[in-house]
């Protein structure tokens, strides 16, 4: 299986593939995959697909059950043979905003150091669940300190390890709830910052922005309770 572009070039808007497979549901697969499966707390990808015989709107994108994307047509249109050629567009404003959200979301998780316990991606929106007895009391410090970090244009990379690298640094796992997938041999890293600048490291196989001041400000809302110690912080984007 070719590497898929969400996972090579997040940026990248189209592309041009080969239908490699149409599932019993009607879902079809293309190399290499441009569109971003549901996972991780990201939505899939939306957009469209072109032909030479036509052009069908895709709702979403879910993982198959080798882990690739399969595209589930928005409706019950004619679909192009296995072999074709193809165009794949994505709704690119969407994409670019779950991007900025999730990047946003990793650097949530730097100015409030605590074990995640959930989270969700939108366009324009996300939320982390922390393991939070007690509610921070200064909001706007917090919100203060995560646009400083944003504004600061750290780049965003991407490195692999070993699951038995991972195994050995248990403490690059900040979610609870999600465990990084392995038994693939390898685990996917987005890093923020380099060197001295680094900020952040976790296995992630999201999308990402590729510099920090590409998201733009932010907001925190209001902090809410989830459970005895669980407390939920949504951030939006403002611009």
């Amino acid at each position: 299986m070719t590497e898929p572009l969400y996972r090579t070039d997040a940026h990248a808007r189209s592309a041009q593939a080969q239908i490699v497979a149409v599932t019993s549901e009607g879902g079809l697969v293309a190399e290499p995959a441009l569109f971003y499966p549901q996972g991780g707390g990201q939505p899939g990808d939306c957009g469209w697909l072109d032909w030479e015989g036509g052009t069908i709107p895709i709702a979403t994108t879910v993982k198959g059950d080798d882990g690739g994307s399969v595209m589930l047509p928005a409706e019950p249109l004619a679909l192009p043979p296995v072999g074709a050629t193809v165009t794949l567009r994505l709704d690119w404003d969407r994409r670019h905003a779950h991007m900025r959200v999730h990047t946003a979301l990793h650097l949530l998780s730097v100015v409030i150091p605590l074990p995640v316990t959930g989270g969700q991606i939108g366009a324009g929106k996300g939320r982390l669940d922390f393991d939070m007895p007690e509610a921070p009391q200064d909001i706007a410090a917090l919100e203060t300190a995560l646009n400083a970090l944003i504004s600061r244009d750290l780049p965003v990379t991407t490195d692999w390890i070993t699951d038995a690298e991972l195994a050995a640094n248990p403490g690059l796992v900040k979610t609870m709830s999600v465990q990084p997938p392995t038994g693939q041999g390898r685990v996917r890293l987005v890093r923020i910052g380099h060197g001295e600048t680094q900020v952040d490291l976790q296995p992630c196989g999201g999308t990402h922005v590729a510099r920090t001041a590409e998201i733009g400000r932010v907001a925190i809302g209001k902090i809410e309770k989830k459970g005895r110690v669980n407390r939920r912080v949504t951030l939006t984007l403002e611009d």
